[in-house]
């Protein structure tokens, strides 16, 4: 759709001839067929101007990538192809239709094609400030007409789609020192514990075999003792499973304003991701809210952490309650083979933490189920920070009874083989990433 708007010099004009002459007019009468052919001549050229302009944006083509990706939180660019054909020289200023949780930096750009090339180039700095799946729709433009009388603005079409992914650069940066002491990663090598499950082969007995190691099927048709030679398993499924209900809504307290416990979820189950890629492990992901959202099986390497990735950064809260027997059922049908299953959750409500426990029961016999949950605010023992009034005094009252709570329902969990957490915000990929190392080394899966 084009548009045009008068500029300051059509209006400079206006001042100096339209006004003047109309009050020569007025006052001189017989002034007036001059004044009116000065009057006229400045409005047909005006129009003239305003007719030629809008040819102006003939041959002014603009594109954008298709797919552009960015992280939250940090500076991305976005590349603007201007395509001038045939070449000619032209002030433009360009914008951008950009959503409100992609500001940019400067929300115009002046550019000058040049008459010596066909294509120009314009790049847009930009700091997204919320994750997910955004669309440019359209491009502005603007230019100048050829007396410079008139704006000449038009929304021009594009199509681009801009990713956001969750920001895992400070999270990593933390993890740089945990990852050089553990299992396989740096110079600093542990030995893992223990014989393994993985069956390698058979061979004959030797003294110093215990007897559940024989194997008694072939000692019987070899008419002597053959053992079974087990190694250390390499590789393992490790499934997380992200809550994206309503208890995922709720806000953090931490640095970034509005960040909410789905935020910081996400982004350690993508940290997870990349440890577990490390140690040549077989990475999972399963997002819930009242039903299954989101199952990516698990595999590994590039392109499948990139699958994983793509499957997580629009997940948004839903205001539903958690439905873990659908849940429940859903991993018990799927997943046939033994895996570690990272549950990533709230449970300080009790009806929800009650029908958890009673569900987790179909899974934990066949797999090792973790718990992890992020310690709500002020959830901590009595007298634990000093008390300067009467509100202080029943604040930590309230929170020694969520702790209490908490702590019951970690006792229960355990007595069903389940291992819960309760870990800090700003602890939640680390201390993630060291369970899993811990468990991986003595070999609990």
């Amino acid at each position: 759709m084009l548009m045009i708007v008068p500029r300051s010099k059509l209006l400079f004009w206006v001042a100096a001839v339209v006004l003047p002459f109309a009050l020569l007019a007025a006052v001189v009468p017989g002034a007036a067929p001059v004044c009116i052919l000065f009057v006229g001549g400045l409005g047909l050229a005006a129009l003239a101007d305003a007719l030629g302009s809008r040819r102006s944006f003939g041959g002014i083509r603009i594109e954008l990538a298709p797919v552009v990706r960015m992280s939250k939180d940090r500076e991305g660019k976005l590349e603007v192809r201007i395509r001038n054909e045939p070449p000619r020289q032209i002030s433009l200023r360009v914008a951008l239709g950009l959503p409100r949780e992609i500001p940019a930096v400067s929300e115009e750009l002046d550019v000058v094609l040049s008459a010596e090339s066909q294509w120009s180039r314009l790049v847009w700095i930009c700091v997204p400030i919320k994750r997910g799946d955004y669309r440019i729709e359209s491009a502005y433009v603007e230019g100048t007409s050829f007396l410079g009388l008139w704006s000449v603005r038009e929304a021009v079409p594009v199509q681009s789609e801009i990713r956001v992914y969750p920001n895992l650069l400070a999270e990593r940066r933390n993890l740089a020192a945990l990852f050089l002491n553990r299992g396989g990663f740096g110079f600093h090598l542990q030995r893992q514990v223990g014989k393994g499950r993985d069956f390698e082969k058979l061979r004959e007995y030797v003294p110093g075999d215990s007897f559940d190691e024989i194997y008694w099927k072939a000692t019987a048709r070899r008419a002597k003792p053959i053992t079974k030679v087990f190694q250390i398993e390499r590789t393992q499924e490790i499934y997380v499973v992200v809550d994206a209900s309503r208890l995922s809504a709720r806000e953090t307290v931490s640095r970034a304003a509005g960040a909410s416990i789905l935020e910081r979820l996400v982004t350690a189950a993508l940290v997870l991701g990349l440890a577990a890629g490390q140690q040549r492990d077989l990475f999972g992901l399963l997002a819930f809210t009242n039903k299954v959202e989101t199952f990516v099986r698990a595999r590994n390497g590039k392109a499948h952490y990139s699958a994983c990735r793509d499957a997580l950064y629009t997940l948004q809260p839903r205001t539903v309650t958690p439905d873990f027997d659908e849940l429940c059922t859903f991993i018990r049908l799927r997943l046939r083979r033994r895996a570690l299953i990272v549950f990533l959750t709230s449970l300080d409500d009790p009806a929800i933490a009650e029908d958890f426990v009673r569900n987790v029961d179909l899974i934990r016999r066949q797999h090792l189920v973790m718990v992890n949950m992020i310690r709500p605010p002020g959830t901590t023992l009595m007298f634990t920070d000093p008390v300067a009034s009467v509100d202080d005094l029943y604040r930590q009252v309230g929170g020694h009874l969520r702790w209490q709570k908490l702590r019951q329902l970690e006792k229960t969990l355990r007595r069903r083989g389940v291992l819960f957490s309760l870990i800090e915000n700003e602890r939640l990929s680390a201390d993630l990433v060291s369970q899993y190392l811990s468990i991986k080394q003595r070999q609990l899966i």
